[in-house]
C-alpha cells in the first residue's frame, strides 16, 4: 500500500532551487545569476580512480569495526539487506488518528507518524495529533525598555531591544531556571520590501538602514516549557536575554587577529570589528556556548571590484542595500579591508550577556552555513562547516586543546580559546567506480551505489607559539582570510553547495547536506562525479562519511551518499536502498540534526517539487534505514530553518514567510502567522503531540 504523496508541480522559474527572485534578491545578493567564483581546475571526484578500490577495503573494514564498536544496534545497517527488504515488504502506513490523537503510524522509532503530504498551505502543517504554537515574532520586545512592535512607526532604537529578522539556526541550553531555557537564535539577513511600507530600493532612508542593522544579528531569549505538553512561550525582558546586532563589537581571534588583513581606519589593530551579518546555521559547544556562521556577508558591500580577493563574489558596483551610503566601511573602495573581517564561526557565551562575541579566524573564511561541534576520545573539539557555494568545498577543524569541566568563568574563558589552536582541513574525496558509469543522469554505478574514500587535508595549524601555513605560496593568516584560495591550491573537492553538517551521536557518521547546484555538468562548468552525480542538479544530495576507527580527529574517511533527493518515481533519486514507494518526496536538504534515536531531520530550502518547504526525518540505520517522512510544511513563501529535536517537542524557524515575487506590505503573498491585515512576520514555531507523548514515538 502506497503513502498518498502528491507531488505538486509548478514552473521553476529561472532562480536556484524554488527560490523567489525576491529571496535570491536580499538573501544572498542574486548570487545565482553572478559566475561561479571557483573557476580552478581542480580534480574531480571522477577523475582520480587508481588505487580507489584497495583504499575502499580498507576503509570498508575500518567502517565494520567502527560500527561494532560505537552501536550495537548499527551493524544491521551496512550488513543486512535481506532483513531491510523483508521489513519493508511489510511496512504499512498508519492510520490518521482522532482529533487529539496522533496517526499511530508505523516506522522507525522516532518517527511513528502519519507523513504530512505536499501542500501549498499558508500555515505550518503539521502530522494528526500534533499541537503547536508560534514562541516568539519578529520585533517582539525581549530588552528590558523595549516598546512592542508598531511596524509603520518602527524605530532603529525599538528593533535593538526586540527579536530580530529572518529567524534561522536556533539553540535551547539550560538556564539555570527550573522549567527554562535559553533560546538562541541567528537573524540572518533583512527582507525591507516586507519590512518597510513603500520601501524605496533606490533611495532608502537612515532610519530604515539602521533599523535593518539592528534586526541583523543574534538573540537570546529565555523560554518557559508547559509541562504538560511542548509549548514553549518567551519570557520578555528577562535579565539573560540579550540582542547582538549589526553594530555590537566583536573580538577577532587566533591567526588572522591583528593581522593588516584586517586593519581599517576605524580599527588600526585589526581585532575588533563591529557586527556579525548574515548568520545563518550554527552549533551548540560541549562547554556550554553557540557558534554561528556568517554566511552570505558579500552581498553587504559596494565597489568590490577593489577587492584583493576575487574569489567571494563582491558586488561590482552599488550594494543591494546602500548601506555603503550611510557608513563608509561598506565601501570596499574606502575600506578595502572591512570584507575581511566577516565570513567566520562567531562564538557567542549566552550565560553572560556583558560578554564579547568572537570571531574565530582559525576555522576559516568563506560562507559558513554552519558549526557542527563533537568531541574526540580524549576530549578535543572538532568542528565541521560546509561553504554554501556552487563548487565549493566543506572543512574540518580539529583542536588541540582538551575541553575543561565546569562552570566557573576561569572554565569557561578557556573553553572559549578551544577552537583557536588546531588544524583546519579541507575535504578531498575519490570516487570508486569507473568515470563511465558516472553519466549524469543518477543511475547508480554497478556497485550500486555512490561511494568511495576520502581525506582531509590540512590547511593551517596555530599553537600558543604561532601558526604554520601548509599551503605552499600562502601565509597562516592568508589561509584563515582567503581560505577559498586555500583549498583551490590543495586540490579540494568542488560540491554541489556544501551547507550543514552533523555528526551522529549515535554512531558517529557524519551527514553532509547539498542543497542543489544547477550548473553542475552544463556548458563552462565542471562536470558530474561520484559525490554529484547529476547534471543540473536542483534536488540535492546527503552525503554519509565514516570516519577512520570512527575517530573524529582521523585524516581518512569513507563516503557514500546516503539520500539522492527528489521525486521518488524518478530513477535519479535513491534513499539508502529503501523502497521509494514508501517515501516522502524531498527537494533541497539544507539544516539537518539528529534526535535521540539517531534519526536524521532535514529542513529543506528551495523545494523544486512545487510544494512548500518543510521538516523530514529518515531513519539513518536497521531494516528501516532511509525510510524518509515528512513531518511538516511552512507557510507561502517561507523556507525551514533551525530545527531542534528534542523527545517532547520540535522547533523550527519559520524564515522568509510571504518572500514571493512581487509581494510587498500592500500586497502580501502571506499573512502568517497572525491573519490578514497584519505584517507578515518570520517566527520561531514549537511542535509537540497532544498527548503528552514524546514525538514519533
Amino acid at each position: 500500500m502506497r503513502i498518498p504523496l502528491p507531488l505538486i508541480r509548478t514552473s521553476s522559474g529561472s532562480h536556484e532551487g524554488g527560490r523567489s527572485a525576491l529571496t535570491c534578491r536580499f538573501r544572498c545578493g542574486d548570487a545565482c545569476f553572478h559566475e561561479v567564483p571557483n573557476t580552478t581546475a581542480n580534480p574531480y571526484v571522477g577523475d582520480v580512480i587508481a588505487g580507489a578500490l584497495s583504499r575502499r577495503s580498507m576503509m570498508r573494514a575500518a567502517a565494520v569495526v567502527t560500527v561494532a564498536t560505537a552501536a550495537g544496534t548499527a551493524g544491521a545497517a551496512a550488513g543486512a539487506p535481506s532483513a531491510q527488504a523483508a521489513e519493508a515488504a511489510t511496512y504499512k502506513p498508519g492510520k490518521p488518528g482522532n482529533p487529539g490523537k496522533p496517526g499511530a503510524g508505523s516506522g522507525a522509532r522516532g518517527l511513528r507518524f502519519q507523513p504530512v503530504a505536499p501542500n501549498t498551505t499558508d500555515a505550518v502543517t503539521v502530522p494528526e495529533g500534533y499541537g503547536q504554537n508560534v514562541v516568539i515574532r519578529w520585533g517582539e520586545p525581549i530588552l528590558r525598555g523595549a516598546p512592542a512592535f508598531d511596524p509603520e512607526n518602527q524605530t532603529a532604537k525599538a528593533q535593538a531591544g526586540q527579536f530580530g529578522y529572518n529567524c534561522d539556526f536556533l539553540a535551547l541550553l539550560p538556564s539555570g531556571e527550573r522549567g527554562r531555557q535559553l533560546l538562541v537564535a541567528n537573524h540572518e539577513y533583512t527582507d525591507e520590501v516586507l519590512m518597510f511600507r513603500d520601501y524605496d530600493a533606490d533611495n532608502p532612508t537612515r532610519e530604515q538602514v539602521e533599523i535593518a542593522w539592528a534586526a541583523h544579528g543574534l538573540a537570546v531569549v529565555v523560554v518557559e516549557e508547559d509541562r504538560k505538553t511542548g509549548k514553549l512561550t518567551a519570557v520578555n525582558r528577562h535579565h539573560l536575554n540579550r540582542r547582538i546586532t549589526a553594530t555590537s563589537e566583536f573580538r577577532v581571534t587566533g591567526p588572522a587577529a591583528g593581522s593588516d588583513l584586517l586593519k581599517t581606519s576605524a580599527d588600526p589593530s585589526g581585532t575588533k570589528v563591529l557586527g556579525t551579518l548574515n548568520n545563518c546555521s550554527g552549533g551548540t559547544t560541549p562547554w556550554g556556548t553557540t557558534l554561528h556562521g556568517e554566511e552570505n556577508f558579500n552581498q553587504y558591500f559596494a565597489n568590490g571590484t577593489r577587492a584583493t580577493d576575487k574569489r567571494y563574489g563582491l558586488p561590482a558596483t552599488g550594494s543591494e542595500r546602500k548601506w555603503e551610503r550611510f557608513d563608509k566601511r561598506f565601501d570596499v573602495a574606502q575600506e578595502p579591508n572591512e570584507p575581511h573581517r566577516f565570513g567566520y564561526v562567531v562564538e557567542l557565551d549566552p550565560h553572560d550577556p556583558t560578554s564579547t562575541p568572537r570571531k574565530h579566524s582559525l576555522l576559516g573564511r568563506f560562507k559558513h552555513e554552519g558549526a557542527t561541534v563533537r568531541l574526540t576520545g580524549d576530549g578535543r573539539p572538532v568542528v565541521y562547516s560546509g561553504d554554501d557555494e556552487r563548487f565549493d568545498y566543506f572543512y574540518k577543524f580539529v583542536g588541540s586543546k582538551r575541553m575543561k569541566k565546569g562552570s566557573s568563568r576561569a572554565v569557561r574563558e578557556y573553553n572559549m580559546s578551544l577552537l583557536d589552536e588546531g588544524t583546519l582541513y579541507v575535504a578531498k574525496l575519490t570516487g570508486d567506480s569507473p568515470a563511465i558509469e558516472i553519466d549524469g543522469t543518477g543511475k547508480l554505478p554497478s556497485d550500486g551505489e555512490f561511494d568511495g574514500s576520502g581525506e582531509w587535508v590540512p590547511l593551517v595549524t596555530a599553537t600558543a607559539k604561532g601558526a604554520v601555513s601548509h599551503v605552499a605560496g600562502m601565509t597562516a593568516e592568508e589561509v584563515c582570510v582567503f581560505t577559498r584560495l586555500a583549498g583551490d591550491k590543495v586540490g579540494a573537492t568542488k560540491m554541489d553547495r556544501p551547507e550543514d553538517i552533523e555528526p551522529n551521536p549515535r554512531t558517529g557518521k557524519v551527514y553532509v547536506a547539498l542543497t542543489n547546484n544547477s550548473r553542475r555538468g552544463t556548458a563552462g562548468n565542471p562536470g558530474v562525479d561520484e559525490a554529484n552525480p547529476r547534471i543540473g542538479n536542483k534536488h540535492g544530495q546527503i552525503l554519509e562519511l565514516t570516519e577512520r576507527w570512527n575517530r573524529a580527529d582521523a585524516t581518512k574517511f569513507a563516503w557514500s551518499l546516503f539520500l539522492v533527493a527528489g521525486d521518488p518515481n524518478d530513477p535519479a533519486t535513491y534513499f539508502a536502498g529503501f523502497p521509494k514507494d514508501k517515501v516522502s518526496p524531498i527537494s533541497c536538504p539544507d539544516n539537518v540534526a539528529f534526535d535521540s534515536y539517531g534519526n536524521l531531520w532535514i529542513s529543506t530550502d528551495g523545494n523544486q517539487l512545487g510544494s512548500h518547504d518543510g521538516l523530514f526525518g529518515v531513519a539513518t540505520r536497521g531494516p528501516r534505514r532511509g525510510e524518509l517522512k515528512q513531518f511538516l510544511t511552512v507557510p507561502t513563501g517561507a523556507e525551514t530553518c533551525g530545527p531542534i529535536i528534542q523527545d517532547r517537542r520540535v522547533l523550527v524557524a519559520v524564515q522568509h514567510p510571504g518572500e514571493v515575487d512581487g509581494a510587498d506590505v500592500a500586497n502580501p503573498a502571506s499573512t502568517w502567522p497572525d491573519g490578514p491585515g497584519t505584517y507578515v512576520r518570520p517566527a520561531v514555531v514549537s511542535v509537540w503531540r497532544k498527548d503528552g507523548c514524546n514525538i514519533g514515538a
